[in-house]
């Protein structure tokens, strides 16, 4: 008998841990780098579109991904925990980054702004880790969070009122991916879908005359799904304005 309820409690335990195991993510090994930068912030010019937000959003703790991970645009805004494996140089839990640009070279996943580069270092190993250029890390995917943030809509410098409108989605929190966007015409009532017309840029050339409501399409843990933001965008709209939504990703 106490064998059989040792084995059950065993078996309930093994039940008990199995879904954590199967949801753990490992880590993926890796290497990494560093761009140059004269403030050690992000740069406004990545290919995300993401504009003075990408030189400075998370602490400017950003960096370019592989193509791998940039996915055409659709990777744009994921974060990332990065760790260098050197344990003389390096903290473990070294750096959170926003991905904020594509960037590749020297069979590296990541560079990374210099601030991110050196969070990963130890306090006083800074300069050390530098003089590498190019480190083995590993890293994983985890959640953003933006405390104090909600989702905005950023009109696109690009932008010409009325009639080509671009936005660019800031402070995508959670675990997601944007895969898509459509904008809701009034006047035929459906929606129309939008261009991702680079990185993490939709634009389309016939913007409604009113207030605008977009949906996107998501892709976290909770599957594939769309996700409405009515009237976020005034019928007024300005190129270079950022409005915020209530939306909070998970």
């Amino acid at each position: 008998m106490g064998f059989s309820l040792k084995f059950h409690c065993c078996l309930m335990s093994v039940m008990v841990l199995l879904p954590t195991l199967c949801y753990a993510q490992d880590y993926v090994k890796s290497r990494a780098t560093y761009y140059g930068s004269p403030d050690c912030l992000g740069t406004p010019r990545g290919a995300c579109g993401y504009g003075e937000f990408g030189r400075t959003v998370n602490d400017a703790n950003v960096a370019g991904a592989c193509y791998r991970l940039y996915k055409n645009g659709t990777g744009c805004g994921t974060c990332y925990q990065v760790r260098c494996t050197n344990p003389q140089l390096c903290t473990d839990n070294g750096v959170n980054i926003v991905v904020t640009d594509y960037g590749e070279g020297d069979n590296t996943d990541f560079i990374l702004s210099p601030r991110a580069y050196s969070r990963m270092a130890q306090s006083d190993k800074a300069a050390e880790l530098f003089a590498y250029g190019v480190v083995e890390v590993e890293h994983k995917r985890i959640p953003c969070r933006y405390s104090g943030y909600k989702m905005q809509f950023k009109v696109h410098e690009h932008s010409k009122y009325p009639n080509y409108l671009a936005i660019v989605i800031l402070y995508q929190a959670g675990q997601t991916e944007i895969l898509a966007a459509d904008i809701w015409q009034a006047d035929c009532k459906e929606w129309i879908g939008m261009r991702r017309a680079y990185g993490a840029v939709f634009d389309t050339t016939y913007p409604p005359s009113g207030a605008v409501t977009l949906r996107f399409q998501v892709q976290g843990s909770a599957g594939v799904y769309w996700v409405q933001a009515s009237n976020v965008i005034p019928s007024d709209w300005k190129a270079g304005v950022a409005y915020e939504s209530d939306i909070e990703l998970e």
